[in-house]
């Protein structure tokens, strides 16, 4: 299996004069999650290169044990170190796409052409798509047969009560939860903070960081099962 992971480029928060980009554990619990399965990785950012970690992602209340086996992991920091650019990216290549959150994607990827028309691309061949905690809502513009592809269906992503929690409502563009609910979707979620992952067929969503290894894990499933249906198909009319 092959999967596309593709990360945020963007490292400032509104005009805050912060620094943001993506959410370590969102990138970490699954790339672990992913690998130990052995499938074959490929790192994409819109910019190409090293994507920006957001620094509160790394305080030291906010370490997993993800996070602790990524900064003893050689092999998995030179892999984030060379992402390559998102543009040059086919969906044909791979098996699915799985998009990392933290505060960045809401700036260079919900509203990213190249990265709009990768993800019809896969949900139109039938392919599984991911995103987890702010990346949900790099699909509210993605359509599928001439709807928002998430309209009526359930998802899950970064709730409004957390972005409150964080105290960025009034830096974001958009609110997660409001904008999925607007494009139609049936939004649910857990508690602030708690492990929520949604799969609707082919969508698979997660609501916040504690969620990054559940959804990562629920599309491996998604993927086992397209995989063992497509092995069906094939071999049903020489079952006759």
């Amino acid at each position: 299996m092959k999967i596309l992971m593709v990360l945020t480029s963007h490292d400032q928060l509104g005009n805050t004069g912060r620094k943001t980009g993506f959410w370590l554990e969102e990138f970490a619990a699954p790339y672990f999650v992913f690998r130990d399965a052995g499938v074959e990785l490929t790192l994409a950012s819109p910019k190409g290169g090293q994507p920006p970690i957001d620094p509160k992602s790394d305080l030291p209340e906010n370490q997993t044990p993800a996070m602790a086996g990524f900064k003893k992991d050689p092999a998995a920091q030179k892999a984030l170190s060379r992402t390559v650019k998102l543009a040059d990216m086919r969906a044909e290549d791979f098996d699915t796409i799985f998009y990392v959150g933290g505060h960045g994607p809401m700036w260079d990827l919900v509203d990213n052409p190249d990265s709009i028309a990768l993800i019809e691309s896969f949900y139109n061949s039938g392919k599984p798509v991911a995103a987890v905690c702010h990346s949900p809502a790099v699909f509210h513009r993605v359509t599928y047969q001439g709807a928002p592809m998430v309209k009526g269906k359930r998802v899950t992503g970064f709730t409004n009560g957390e972005e409150e929690a964080v105290h960025l409502t009034h830096v974001v563009p958009f609110l997660v939860e409001d904008e999925l609910k607007r494009v139609g979707a049936r939004y649910e979620k857990a508690a602030d903070w708690e492990s929520f992952a949604i799969v609707d067929g082919r969508l698979v969503t997660g609501q916040n960081p504690a969620s990054s290894t559940a959804a990562a894990r629920a599309l491996l499933k998604v993927l086992t099962q397209n995989a063992t249906d497509t092995t069906a198909k094939a071999m049903a009319p020489h079952s006759r």
